[in-house]
């Protein structure tokens, strides 16, 4: 996370460049500077998980109450010295981090083998030096803080550039992570989570003039280091030959300092001493080797751009640049030049069109109308073609630029007039969609963050790409994959959609909408325990029906099939090189399913009726709703999940669903204290993957809840109201043992009632399935081998699935550039 050793270096090379500082003396003085503002610190959440996962116990699925415990704690110690916190969570990953991400994701998974390799040894918890966050710990940390009234904000973007553009423009006290790309960022201050103490609320302030003093550099000149070094978009290795030629004519190298840190003192050495000197006279391209990673050199410089600054190092306007909205357009001015110009895009809703007449005729000429900026781009008539072609209206001259039609493509390519000499230039368009100009996306900013475009070229927060660089496609997934802007065009939806997610208040629905693209990372599960099928697996089904619910207006009318969704999910075999491609799964819903406007946003009771009904479709419970309903709350919500889990996997068996049903009801007459002091006997690897499962369902359950309006209150599915880990882990072993249900009740009878009516219901609803749930010893009687029915009437995977054609099925699903349409798990 970052540039790459820049922590490290800071810490042992410049460890002046960390200051110990009390956050509650600062917003004492930022208080007396500004009386009217409340001192206020923008928090990287992502960045604090760790630091606010306190519990003891992390390997069992999570201690949530004392989680959420910590967390009140936290808010209370900064409301107490009159700090406000606002708190910033990752909405999506950008495309140019995947690599990134997924790099991360495969290292996870080689710690989790890890893992469960030491609890198999040892059948304890490892050290805290293998600490993994519980699954689920990001998306319900935001419903706890905004549950404890905290102001919970969800990016558009990486989360790291919304943090600094609102801590610059917001005048805040500082920022609150653990990510140096805040040392590079010219905004507030940063300060460190790991180093803060929450009792007298020091920490460490990193200062980056302070850094750059070290390092003979301006603040202007951190971004272009950054690069250099290595980040998140541009990988290490990129100009690692550079950084190699750099260190050897480097003639201040200290032998007590480590490769790392001389290799930032000599990158250092070089912008100082050498880039310094031809700085405005020569474009980067001719002083440094950046080759065909040109564009995303300057992609990667620009990135740490916050609205309204401007780099240095862009030292002139290149030919044919020009802004339209919040595309940042890169022309090959070169009228001999064929290269392919790629533009930057960010998808937008679907563009309303107006007519207006135009001055020179008295035609009536369609305006395309910008949803979200409500500007005006016209369209104009091709004179010989007799098309109506779009217009680019450049925001500086405030002249139209014609689209013409390719001729070789048929597709319109738009034109730029350039100001000084008056010609028309071609625009060649990639046809790959590239990610749009970071802009601050939060709601409570009234002001536009507007992209500036001054005449002698000024980079104001955007994005250069140049035309001697064509991306290619890293993988063929058709056209249908790349031509799509959004993947629904209701502006009033997708508005809606991207409201609740910026608010943090719904989970995934607005990146299924508005790009078909969604990612879950790691889950504690063992790749070697070949019974248990992966959670992305199990509730796939599921997801497959919230496709069909977002995006039933984006059916082709010719083949009435639904887009693809591409999914990212972290599972046991997955070389995550490519998405899987998913298909909606079409639910059979009596009257049909209504739409979006009517879901979301009519509020009479026959639709909230029918929200539920939805829910429970997409968990194919139609035929449980009864029973369900007579589930009082906060179970109604685990009853669902458990009938949907006992339904589709066979290996579950009676054991189990008593450990499930007998932690909740337990948990709900425990408080914190007792929670904390539960000791175990040992540590099954099996419980430890039950409990991940349950909890990944639960997440499953806020998206669907999301995309179905909202039918359940969210507290029906937070864990701390349904699920401790230690608490489920102890009856899981009390339940292995053949114990009573007396027992695993703690001899309370009337948990002991909730519990047989309960079980009923799981059972009830299994059985109309044509599942019967039966113990292990029943089990075990009757089958030999690796769990699971020989007769299932299950719909596993076909072989024609498998990579090796060997192993279980569920293993070998992918890779991810095939496509899943079928309801694979799902019994009938």
């Amino acid at each position: 996370m970052g540039v790459r050793g820049l922590q490290g270096f800071v810490k042992s090379t410049c460890p002046h460049v960390c200051t110990v500082i009390n956050l509650r003396e600062m917003a004492e003085h930022h208080l007396s500077r500004h009386p009217n503002c409340t001192p206020t610190i923008v928090v990287d959440a992502m960045c604090c998980l760790r630091y606010w996962y306190t519990p003891e116990s992390w390997i069992c699925g999570g201690q949530w109450r004392e989680y959420y415990a910590a967390l009140r704690d936290f808010i209370k110690t900064f409301a107490s010295v009159g700090i406000k916190l606002i708190f910033f969570f990752d909405g999506m990953v950008e495309q140019n981090k995947r690599d990134e991400w997924v790099k991360r994701r495969l290292k996870n998974n080689r710690e989790i083998s890890k893992i469960f390799h030491y609890i198999k040894s040892h059948r304890e918890q490892p050290g805290r030096n293998m600490f993994f966050i519980p699954s689920g710990l990001a998306i319900f940390t935001r419903f706890a803080l905004k549950a404890l009234g905290q102001e919970t904000l969800c990016s558009l973007q990486e989360a790291d550039y919304e943090v600094a553009s609102y801590g610059l423009q917001h005048n805040c006290l500082g920022i609150l992570g653990e990510d140096t790309d805040y040392l590079i960022y010219d905004t507030c201050p940063y300060f460190s989570i790991s180093d803060l103490c929450l009792d007298s609320l020091d920490t460490v302030m990193l200062c980056r003039e302070k850094l750059c003093e070290s390092l003979s550099l301006h603040v202007a000149d951190l971004p272009l280091l950054a690069c250099l070094l290595g980040n998140d978009i541009i990988p290490e290795g990129m100009f690692e030959s550079f950084r190699y030629k750099c260190l050897s004519s480097y003639t201040s190298s200290k032998e007590n300092f480590d490769k790392k840190g001389n290799v930032i003192l000599a990158v250092s050495d070089y912008i100082s001493k050498v880039l310094h000197l031809h700085q405005g006279e020569k474009k980067l391209e001719e002083m440094l080797p950046l080759g065909p990673n040109k564009a995303l050199f300057y992609k990667g410089v620009a990135s740490y751009l916050l609205p309204g600054q401007k780099s240095p190092w862009f030292f002139q306007k290149p030919k044919g640049v020009t802004m339209l909205d919040k595309q940042v357009i890169s022309i090959n001015s070169d009228p001999e030049s064929k290269q392919e110009v790629p533009i930057c895009t960010e998808p937008e809703p679907k563009q309303e069109v107006l007519v207006c007449a135009a001055p020179d005729s008295k035609e009536e000429v369609p305006i395309c109308a910008h949803p979200v900026l409500k500007e005006e781009v016209p369209i104009c008539a091709h004179p010989e073609l007799k098309q109506e072609v779009p217009v680019c209206a450049d925001s500086e001259s405030k002249e139209d630029a014609p689209m013409c039609i390719d001729p070789e493509s048929k597709k319109e390519v738009p034109m730029y007039v350039d100001a000084e000499s008056k010609q028309e230039i071609l625009m060649y368009i990639d046809p790959e969609p590239k990610q749009g100009v970071p802009i601050c996306t939060n709601p409570e900013i009234n002001q536009k963050l507007s992209i500036g475009t001054d005449p002698v070229f000024n980079l104001e927060a955007s994005m250069c790409i140049y035309p001697e660089v064509k991306r290619e496609d890293p993988m063929d997934m058709g056209p249908e994959i790349k031509e799509q802007v959004t993947m629904v065009s209701d502006p009033e939806i997708l508005k809606i959609a991207r409201t609740h997610h910026v608010q943090a208040e719904s989970y995934l629905v607005y990146n299924i909408m508005n790009n078909g693209e969604i990612e879950c990372s790691n889950t504690l599960e063992d790749e070697l325990d070949q019974a248990l099928p992966s959670q992305a697996f199990i509730y796939r089904p599921v997801r497959q029906r919230v496709y069909s619910i977002l995006l039933g207006d984006c059916q082709d009318g010719a083949s009435a099939t639904y887009p693809v969704v591409k999914e990212w999910f972290v599972y046991p075999g997955n070389p995550l090189r490519h998405p899987d491609l998913v298909r909606p799964l079409q639910m059979t819903i009596p009257g049909g399913t209504p739409s979006l406007k009517i879901l979301w946003m009519n509020e009479e009771p026959a639709v909230q009726a029918q929200r539920l009904d939805i829910l429970l479709s997409c968990f194919s419970l139609s035929s449980s709703r009864e029973e369900l309903q007579a589930v009082e709350s906060p179970l109604r919500a685990l009853c669902c999940l458990l009938i949907y889990l006992f339904i589709q996997v066979d290996t579950l068996c009676l054991e189990d669903l008593y450990a499930f049903i007998a932690q909740a009801l337990c948990l709900q007459g425990k408080s914190t204290a007792q929670l904390i002091n539960l000791q175990l006997d040992y540590i099954d690897p099996r419980a430890v993957q039950l409990g991940s499962l349950l909890v990944r369902g639960l997440t499953t359950l806020a998206l669907v809840n999301s995309a179905c309006g909202f039918p359940w209150e969210t507290n029906e599915f937070m864990p701390w109201n349904v699920f401790d880990g230690k608490l489920f882990h102890q009856k899981y072993l009390q339940s292995e043992k053949g114990y009573a249900a007396e027992v695993l009740l703690e001899q309370n009878r009337s948990w002991l009632t909730k519990f047989h009516n309960l079980k009923a219901v799981v059972c009830k609803a299994c059985m109309k399935e044509n599942r019967r749930i039966v113990g292990r010893t029943h089990w075990n009687s009757h089958h030999t081998g690796r769990w699971g029915r020989q007769n299932s009437s299950s719909h596993r995977m076909s072989s024609t699935y498998s990579r090796s054609g060997q192993g279980h099925p569920w293993r070998d699903q992918g890779p991810g550039s095939r496509q899943y349409e079928h309801d694979q798990w799902r019994r009938y």
